[in-house]
């Protein structure tokens, strides 16, 4: 069996959202009660909850036993087939310095792609595209958007990519 995968966070692994284990140290699911070699350690909840397995995430298992959720905020959308509850319930957010705000897009949660400055989305050739849905939303100045955005910086981007057209939207957060 392999792990689990995520709809609205399919890099999850990759782009550092789940911890890896260290050598010699056991991580034991707070939820299952299993060995984990991936874990998570962020849960909305009143429980102090910080390690949970991938698949008691993806089968809503652990939001269910602590009565909590990994997502903080979301946009809207009118959600006929449970999409709020995979987001919400199913999904590991993504560390932020404001909380999580998923974007959407389509009548649809996006894909969480991962943290970009102004750098990487000009080596993905996206920068216009991004910015340009960014003023929409008019969070912070677009300005001080191209001046301060680094993927790991006080200003730092979250880029999100639609599931169904496949546009790239950016949500600012600073510190």
């Amino acid at each position: 069996m392999g792990l689990p995968t995520f709809k609205y966070q399919p890099n999850c692994y990759n782009n550092g959202v789940f911890e890896k284990a260290k050598a010699g140290v056991l991580a034991i699911c707070q939820c299952c009660g299993k060995v984990t070699e991936y874990f998570y350690s962020t849960m909305y909840c009143r429980e102090n909850v910080h390690c949970l397995c991938p698949d008691c995430i993806s089968s809503g298992t652990a939001a269910e036993k602590f009565n909590g959720s990994f997502i903080q905020d979301a946009e809207e959308i009118e959600d006929r087939v449970g999409n709020t509850d995979e987001l919400f319930s199913c999904t590991p957010g993504f560390t932020s310095w404001q909380g999580e705000n998923w974007l959407a897009h389509c009548n649809d949660y996006c894909a969480f792609i991962g943290n970009v400055g102004i750098k990487e989305l000009e080596e993905m050739g996206i920068t216009q595209e991004v910015l340009s849905d960014y003023v929409e939303m008019g969070e912070y100045d677009i300005d001080d958007v191209r001046s301060y955005l680094e993927k790991a910086g006080s200003m730092t981007g979250y880029l999100f990519q639609c599931l169904r057209c496949r546009k790239y939207r950016l949500w600012v957060d600073a510190d």
